[in-house]
């Protein structure tokens, strides 16, 4: 199953087929946000059947791919590297830092750099949705966040290799 958002400005929840055509999802889930996000609305999508769903007309731009995004907490300098870049020692614990949902873009949209920027890096960023509400979750996420952390660090490896065009044609990140 593959959920999407599409239009500009308020997006739409919808979903790819089979063949990659976009179907909308709007009489089922208002938007991909909130209790939509959580386990019992997931499975749900999940039975439901691609092709019976109204097809979406045109090559519509994606949105961002969950929406009513609350906050963003960031983490900085959780790899060695890029401290070491900066000039920076390594800290004993990351900073954590906010950003606003506004920063969210679509998969294709230009990246709008503020006035006066003079320093714009290329990074990935990884988002992750929890599925369920939780609060001072503390060492039950432990496995979950080395797992996540493996990801990402497989995820900057080969958008690195394909910055230096080292990574085939038929490898996406």
């Amino acid at each position: 199953m593959k959920l999407l958002r599409y239009g500009v400005g308020h997006e739409r929840p919808g979903m790819l087929d089979n063949h990659g055509r976009i179907r909308d999802l709007s009489q089922h889930v208002t938007d991909l946000a909130g209790a939509a996000l959580l386990p019992a609305s997931m499975e749900y999508l999940h039975s439901l059947d691609p092709a019976r769903l109204p097809e979406v007309a045109g090559v519509p731009r994606l949105g961002p791919c969950v929406g009513g995004v609350g906050k963003i907490i960031g983490v900085g300098l959780n790899y060695k590297d890029p401290a070491a870049e900066s000039g920076m020692a390594t800290p004993s614990e990351p900073p954590l830092f906010l950003k606003p949902p506004s920063a969210i873009n679509g998969p294709n949209d230009d990246v709008e750099i503020p006035p006066g920027s003079e320093n714009t890096d290329w990074e990935v960023e990884l988002g992750v949705v929890i599925g369920t509400p939780g609060k001072h979750l503390g060492r039950a996420c432990t496995r979950s966040r080395r797992r996540l952390l493996h990801r990402q660090r497989r995820l900057r490896a080969r958008v690195a290799a394909r910055a230096r065009g080292s990574v085939g044609q038929g490898e996406g990140v």
